[in-house]
């Protein structure tokens, strides 16, 4: 533990924990394979971009992920190879209208923004003759 790891000054009952950093973590070790929902972050170390995209890949989990870095162009060529729901690029925000949930065992479906609507959607799909087609065609401004 580099920073944090204890209890927050004031909370002496529940589950709370600093903002809490964790050095010389390998990809194998169990803080580093389940999601933590708290302020928790693991340091992997990685030597090139391959092997740190390999890395945050090599996971049964894909809720969000975040790449910071000085060449935004470069930052956003990275985070589009992440394999995670959501991605953050020199920040971490996500705005009610986009889309959230999670890929892999992170979740199903979604919710925010049109994508979140569609569980509450039955699709019916109508198959007729072109000449019927022409004829209905005033249903689709309805």
């Amino acid at each position: 533990i580099a920073v944090g790891g204890g209890r927050p000054a004031g909370l002496d009952h529940g589950y709370y924990v600093e903002p809490t950093v964790l050095v010389d973590v390998t990809n194998d070790m169990r803080v580093a394979r389940e999601e933590i929902f708290g302020p928790v972050m693991c340091v992997i170390p990685y030597d090139t971009i391959d092997e740190a995209v390999e890395i945050a890949n090599d996971s049964p989990f894909g809720l969000h992920g975040g790449v910071y870095g000085r060449d935004e162009e470069r930052a956003l060529a990275v985070a589009r190879r992440l394999d995670t729901g959501s991605i953050g690029v020199n920040m971490h925000y996500l705005p009610d209208s986009a889309p959230f949930g999670g890929l892999k065992a992170s979740g199903v479906g979604r919710e925010h923004g049109p994508e979140g609507f569609d569980s509450f959607l039955e699709y019916v799909s109508y198959n007729v003759t072109p000449s019927m087609a022409d004829s209905l065609e005033h249903l689709r401004e309805q």
